[in-house]
C-alpha cells in the first residue's frame, strides 16, 4: 500500500511528524529511492528510510550472502539466508516495517549499474553503500546523478573508518535550515532606525541573518502587511532589520515579531571534483588533520581492492606496506591534498588493517546519518552534510595487553563474528560475548542497542547474559521508529518482544537473555537487589524519563559500575559515558528546569497559544481527574474530612469539588450535554466579561498608565455557535468525558457525534443571565496571585469550609455511587482527551485574538511528547556502542571516551572527553567525591565506628541512616551507653523499630565529622556490609 494520495497516518507517524512537519512527509511520500548495495550499511540504511516513510523503496544487491556479513546484516537468518542474493533476503523483512512503503528489488543489465543508466531517472535520491561499484564507476554514476537533478549520496565503512560523499546538485532548495521553532515575541519599542526592543527584557532568540514579519503594531500600520525583515541581532534584547521607520511614522504600542523560514538554495560539486578539491565535514575538531590522511587513504583501499580483487589483510603488514605504497602515489596524483605535509602511516596503516572489519556500532551510526541525508533530500526539509566526511573511531580500539591485535588474532575463524575479530581480535571478541549486562527499557534507543549487541555477539558466551527491563507495552506509534516490533505486537510486553525479535537476528543469544516487566526504582529493589547489580559488568539506560534515570545512576555509583547513558530529541541527540572513579555521573549536572507560565498569566492573561493549551490541560484535570478523585476519596476514607483539615492546600475547592459532583450528578448523557454547553458558557463568556468588569478596556494601574498593555491582551467574550468546530467540539469532549465519569454511555467510540441531537438538546438548554460581581479578586500580576493563593489556602479552615462540610452528603445516602477518573491518555484519538483540550484551549484563544492550533500541536504541548526519529536514535545507539569497547577494555584514560552531541538538522557532530570526577581532601587526604566511600563490616560496633574515624584524625560529630538519627555528640552519656555497643545494624534496628529487610545488604550512613583543626569537614559516605 503506498503513502501515494495518502493522508499521513498520525496513529504511527505522530512523533517524527514532530521532527519533520507535515509539509516535509508530504514531499517524502512523492519520493523514490533506490539503495544499492545490502550489507550492513545498506540495510541500516534502508530499514531508517522505510519507518520514515517515503513512496517506494527499491533495493539493489543480487550477490549471495555469506557468513561475514552477518556481522552487521541484521535482515540476514543465517539458516535461511546464506546463498540466496541480499537484496531478495532483504526485501522479506524491509516490507514488514511499514506497510505504506512498497519495497521491491531491481536489476541492472550483467549486474552493473553502468550499464543502465537511465534507470536511475525514476529516482529522487540513490545511496551507494558497501564495494558494490568501483571509485571509478562512482564517479560515472555521480556524474550521471549530478547532470539529471538526482540526488546522489555515496557512503562506506571500513573497521572503524568510514566515509560519506553527498551531492544533491547544483541548485538543492532547503525549506528550512536547522527545525527549530520559530521564534516569536512581543514589542516594546521601535526606533526610526530599525532597532527593535523586546517587552520585559525577554530574549528574543533570533540569529544573523534570519527573517521575521511583524503583527499589531500600533503607529507603524505598514509593518502589519506580513512584509518579510532581514534581522541583525544587537543583543539578547535587541535587533535591528535592514529598513529604518519610513518618514511619517512613528511606534505607539504594542506589536509582535515572528520569526518566518526563508528557503536557502545550496550548490554542490560533483565526486570527480570533490577527489581533487574535496569539501570537508568536519566530524571531529580534534582530529582536524584526519580527513586529507582519509581522502588519500579510501582512494587507495578502492585501487587496492580493484588491483587485488580483496582488502588488505587483517594486521597484515605486508598488505598494508602495498596499501601505504598505493596512498603515495596517489597522493603524487593529488599533491593539493596534503599541500606538501607528511603521510600520517600509523593511521593508514590501521586503515589498512581494518579495512575488512564491519562493526555493528559503525553501521549504526553512518546508516542513521546517511538515512537522515535521504529524507533531507527527499523532502527539502534541514541542512544536507556538505560534502564530504570522513569519521574513525581508533579510541574504540583495545589497549589492554590481554587483547594482542596481530595476525594471528585477528585471521578469520569461519564465524558471523570474523569481520568484527578482524578489528579486535578473538580475545576482545570472547570477553565481549562473556559480558554480564543490564539494559533498561527496550523502547526506541533499547532496540536499536539490541540490535547492536545481538550482531556484536554481546552476552553470547558461557558467562555472557543480557538482562532487560521494560514495564512498558508496544503501541501501534512505536513501530514508527522501535523497529524490532510489528503491528501484530501491539499490547504485548516490549522487553519480551524485543527479546525474542534479537534471537530470531542471532540464535547464539538463544537462552542468554533474561526479560522483566519491572520498573528499576526503590520499590523494586528486592528484585533488583545488591546481588543483581554487584553481578553486572555495565548498565545501559535506554529511558526517557530523568527520575528514572537518576535512580539507576545511582545505583551505578553505588555499586561501581560503568554506565552508558543516552538521548534523543527529534534530530538531536547524546551520549554520556560514566566511568567509576574517573569521570562525574549522569546526576552530577542537570538541565535547568522549565520556566513555569505565571499565574496570572494562565488564569486571565494569556498571549501565546502555549499558554491557552496549559489552562485547557488545567481544566481537564480539574473538571475529570482532579474532583472525580475527590469525590472517591471522600467515599473511601474513614478520616477524610480530618485529613483535609489538617492538610495544607484549597480545601475549600476540594470540598466544593465533591458537592458539585454530588448534587449535579447526571441522570443520562442529555444532561452532559447540558452541562458541557453551560461549561462553555462560564469559560468563554461569562468570567470574560467578569474580568472586563474589573479591568475594563479603559482601565489604567496604580501608575496611571493604561492597564491593557503589553502582554496583557483585551479578550472578548464568545458567543456560543454550533457551526463553530471550536465550540462544537468543546461540548462534544464535556459531553463524553463527564457520561465516563458517571459511567453514563456516550457517543459511540470512533463514531462522528449526531449534530441535529446535541443542536436539540443544545437548544433546550436554560443559560442564566450573566451579572457581574462585585468583591471578586483577579490577579493582574504574578506576585498578586500568589497572595491569593496564599490566603486562599490559608482561609480555607474558616467559616466557607464548615459551611461546605455541612452541605456534603451522608455516605450513607451515596451508597452505589462510582465515579470513575479520567486517564489521560494523548495517542487515542477516540477518547476525546485530546478533542476536548484542543477545543477548549482555541476557544480561550479566540477570546483573546491569539492564533488557533490543531489537535497535532494541541497534542505535542499538552502530551508532553518528546519529538523523535529512527534515524537520530541509530546514530546515538550507534556512538554508544563505539564507548561500549572502551568500556569492556577497561580503559583509564579520560581523554579515550568521548560524551557525543549531534544535531542531523544542521547537521552538527561534537564530542568532548567527560568531565572528570570532582575531588575532595580532609586532613591533606584527597577523595574522590563521587566513587570514594568508607566501607565497614556488619559487625562493626558504634563505638567501633566513632574510633575507626578517629584513627583518620576525625572526630564523629553526627551519624543518620536515611531519616534516622543514630548518634549525636551532644548526647548525654546514658542515651549513649546503651548504643556504643551495639552492631550498626542492631541500632538501625532499634531506632527504626523495625527489622532490616532481607534484601538489603548495605547499609548508607551520613556521617559529620571535624577535622585535626576542629573545623567541619565534608567526607565520603560510608557503607556497611550487612
Amino acid at each position: 500500500m503506498s503513502n501515494t494520495g495518502k493522508e499521513i497516518d498520525e496513529s504511527l507517524y505522530s512523533r517524527q511528524l514532530y521532527v519533520l512537519g507535515k509539509e516535509a512527509m508530504l514531499k517524502m511520500q512523492k519520493a523514490n529511492v533506490l539503495v544499492i548495495g545490502l550489507k550492513g550499511l545498506g540495510i541500516e540504511i534502508a530499514k531508517n528510510v522505510a519507518l520514515a516513510g517515503v513512496k517506494s523503496l527499491d533495493l539493489f544487491d543480487p550477490f549471495n550472502a555469506e557468513l561475514k556479513d552477518l556481522s552487521s546484516q541484521f535482515f540476514l537468518n543465517p539458516n535461511e539466508d546464506l546463498g540466496l542474493p541480499r537484496d531478495l533476503s532483504s526485501q522479506k523483512k524491509l516490507v514488514e516495517l511499514n506497510n505504506y512503503v512498497p519495497i521491491k528489488t531491481v536489476s541492472f543489465p550483467e549486474n552493473k549499474i553502468t550499464n543502465d543508466l537511465e534507470k536511475l531517472l525514476q529516482y529522487q535520491v540513490i545511496v551507494l553503500t558497501s564495494d558494490l561499484l568501483t571509485l571509478e564507476e562512482k564517479v560515472i554514476v555521480n556524474d550521471y546523478c549530478h547532470k539529471n537533478d538526482v540526488c546522489f549520496i555515496s557512503s562506506e565503512t571500513n573497521g572503524l573508518f568510514a566515509n560519506v560523499f553527498v551531492d544533491f546538485g547544483n541548485e538543492f532548495q532547503v525549506i528550512d535550515v536547522n527545525g527549530e521553532e520559530l521564534k516569536s515575541g512581543m514589542i516594546s519599542d521601535i526606533e526610526n532606525d530599525g532597532t527593535i526592543t523586546t517587552l520585559n527584557a525577554t530574549r528574543h532568540n533570533l540569529d544573523d541573518g534570519c527573517f521575521v514579519k511583524f503583527s499589531e503594531v500600533e503607529g507603524i500600520d505598514y509593518m502589519n502587511d506580513g512584509s518579510l525583515y532581514k534581522v541583525t541581532v544587537l543583543g539578547p534584547f535587541a535587533f535591528k532589520i535592514d529598513q529604518p521607520i519610513k518618514e511619517g511614522f512613528q511606534y505607539v504600542k504594542g506589536g509582535n515579531f515572528t520569526e518566518v523560514k526563508v528557503p536557502v538554495k545550496m550548490s554542490f560539486k560533483t565526486l570527480r571534483e570533490n577527489l581533487e578539491d574535496p569539501e570537508y565535514f568536519f566530524s571531529d575538531f580534534a582530529k582536524f588533520d584526519r580527513p586529507q590522511q582519509l581522502h588519500l587513504g579510501f582512494i587507495a583501499l578502492d585501487l587496492y581492492k580493484k588491483q587485488f580483487g580483496e582488502y588488505p589483510k587483517p594486521m597484515s603488514s605486508s598488505d598494508a606496506q602495498v596499501f601505504l605504497e598505493l596512498v603515495e602515489k596517489v597522493n603524487a596524483q593529488y599533491p593539493s591534498i596534503l599541500q606538501g605535509a607528511s603521510l600520517n602511516k600509523d593511521l593508514l596503516y590501521e586503515l589498512s588493517y581494518q579495512s575488512r572489519g564491519d562493526i555493528p556500532a559503525m553501521q549504526a551510526f553512518i546508516g542513521g546519518m546517511v538515512a537522515q541525508e535521504v529524507l533531507k533530500a527527499c523532502s527539502g526539509k534541514f541542512t544536507p552534510l556538505k560534502q564530504i566526511m570522513y569519521f574513525d573511531s581508533l579510541e574504540s580500539l583495545p589497549d589492554n595487553e590481554i587483547y594482542v591485535r596481530n595476525e594471528e588474532t585477528c585471521k578469520p575463524i569461519n564465524t558471523r563474528y570474523d569481520n568484527q575479530i578482524a578489528v579486535f581480535g578473538l580475545k576482545f571478541q570472547q570477553a565481549l560475548a562473556n559480558l554480564r549486562v543490564f539494559l533498561v527499557g527496550s523502547g526506541a534507543i533499547g532496540c536499536e542497542m539490541l540490535k547492536n549487541w545481538s550482531l556484536s555477539g554481546l552476552g553470547s558466551g558461557p558467562k555472557g547474559t543480557i538482562i532487560i527491563t521494560d514495564n512498558d507495552s508496544i503501541e501501534k506509534s512505536n513501530l514508527n521508529r522501535q523497529f524490532l516490533f510489528r503491528s501484530h505486537d501491539v499490547g504485548q510486553n516490549k522487553s519480551e518482544i524485543a527479546a525474542k525479535a534479537v534471537i530470531a537476528m542471532n540464535p547464539d543469544l538463544t537462552g542468554k537473555i533474561e526479560t522483566s516487566i519491572q520498573k528499576v526504582g526503590p520499590e523494586t529493589e528486592d528484585i533488583f537487589d545488591d546481588a543483581f547489580w554487584k553481578s553486572l559488568d555495565f548498565v545501559t539506560n535506554a529511558l526517557d524519563n530523568i527520575d528514572a534515570r537518576t535512580y539507576v545512576d545511582r545505583r551505578c555509583v553505588f555499586f561501581k559500575k560503568a554506565l552508558l547513558e543516552s538521548g534523543t530529541l527529534g534530530t538531536k541527540g547524546n551520549t554520556q559515558v560514566v566511568i567509576p572513579n574517573l569521570t562525574e555521573s549522569y546526576s552530577s549536572s542537570r538541565d535547568p528546569p522549565e520556566k513555569a507560565i505565571p499565574l496570572c498569566t494562565l488564569r486571565s492573561f494569556p498571549n501565546k497559544i502555549d499558554h491557552t493549551i496549559a489552562w485547557a490541560k488545567s481544566l481537564f484535570q480539574g473538571c475529570f481527574v482532579e474532583a472525580p478523585e475527590n469525590v472517591n476519596l471522600y467515599l473511601q476514607q474513614d478520616n477524610f474530612i480530618d485529613q483535609l483539615l489538617k492538610q495544607a492546600g484549597d480545601a475549600v475547592g476540594i470540598v466544593e469539588s465533591i458537592v458539585k459532583y454530588v448534587e449535579e450528578k447526571p441522570n443520562n448523557f442529555e444532561d452532559c450535554i447540558k452541562w458541557g454547553r453551560l461549561q462553555f458558557e462560564k469559560s468563554f463568556s461569562d468570567e470574560i466579561k467578569q474580568l472586563l468588569y474589573n479591568f475594563p478596556k479603559d482601565a489604567k494601574n496604580s501608575k496611571g498608565e493604561p492597564f491593557w498593555v503589553g502582554g496583557k491582551r483585551v479578550p472578548k467574550p464568545l458567543e456560543f455557535d454550533i457551526n463553530n468546530i471550536n465550540h462544537f467540539e468543546f461540548v462534544v469532549g464535556a459531553a463524553n468525558l463527564r457520561a465516563f465519569v458517571y459511567g453514563l454511555e456516550g457517543d459511540a467510540p470512533g463514531a462522528l457525534p449526531n449534530k441535529e441531537f446535541y443542536a436539540k438538546v443544545i437548544a433546550s438548554t436554560e443559560i442564566p443571565e450573566f451579572k457581574p460581581q462585585t468583591g471578586v479578586k483577579i490577579a493582574a500580576t504574578e506576585e498578586e496571585a500568589e497572595q491569593f493563593k496564599k490566603d486562599n489556602e490559608e482561609g480555607s479552615h474558616e467559616d466557607a469550609l464548615t459551611t461546605l462540610i455541612k452541605k456534603l452528603p451522608s455516605k450513607e445516602s451515596l451508597a452505589g455511587l462510582q465515579v470513575h477518573p479520567v486517564d489521560f491518555e494523548k495517542d487515542d484519538d477516540t477518547n476525546h482527551h485530546i478533542e476536548f483540550i484542543n477545543a477548549a484551549s482555541n476557544d480561550r484563544a479566540l477570546n483573546y485574538g491569539i492564533e488557533t492550533a490543531d489537535k497535532s500541536k494541541t497534542k505535542f504541548i499538552a502530551g508532553r511528547i518528546i519529538p523523535a526519529i529512527a534515524t537520530t536514535t541509530a546514530l546515538v545507539a550507534g556512538l554508544v556502542n563505539l564507548e561500549l569497547y572502551k568500556v569492556l577494555d577497561g580503559k583509564t584514560d579520560i581523554e579515550k571516551y568521548k560524551n557525543g552531541f549531534v544535531n542531523l538538522a544542521l547537521p552538527f557532530l561534537g564530542f568532548s572527553e567527560p568531565i572528570a570526577s570532582p575531588k575532595g581532601s580532609y586532613n591533606d587526604t584527597e577523595y574522590d567525591k563521587i566513587w570514594d566511600r568508607f566501607e565497614l563490616p556488619g559487625t562493626t560496633t558504634l563505638q567501633g565506628l566513632i574510633d575507626y574515624f578517629e584513627n583518620l584524625g576525625l572526630e564523629v560529630t553526627m551519624i543518620s541512616q536515611g531519616v534516622s538519627l543514630l548518634y549525636a555528640s551532644f548526647w548525654g552519656n546514658k542515651k549513649l551507653k546503651d548504643r556504643l555497643n551495639l552492631s550498626i545494624p542492631e541500632l538501625v534496628e532499634l531506632v527504626n523499630k523495625k527489622p532490616i529487610e532481607s534484601h538489603v545488604k548495605n547499609l548508607v550512613l551520613e556521617i559529620c565529622v571535624d577535622d585535626k583543626d576542629g573545623e567541619e569537614v565534608e567526607t565520603p559516605f560510608c557503607t556497611v556490609t550487612l
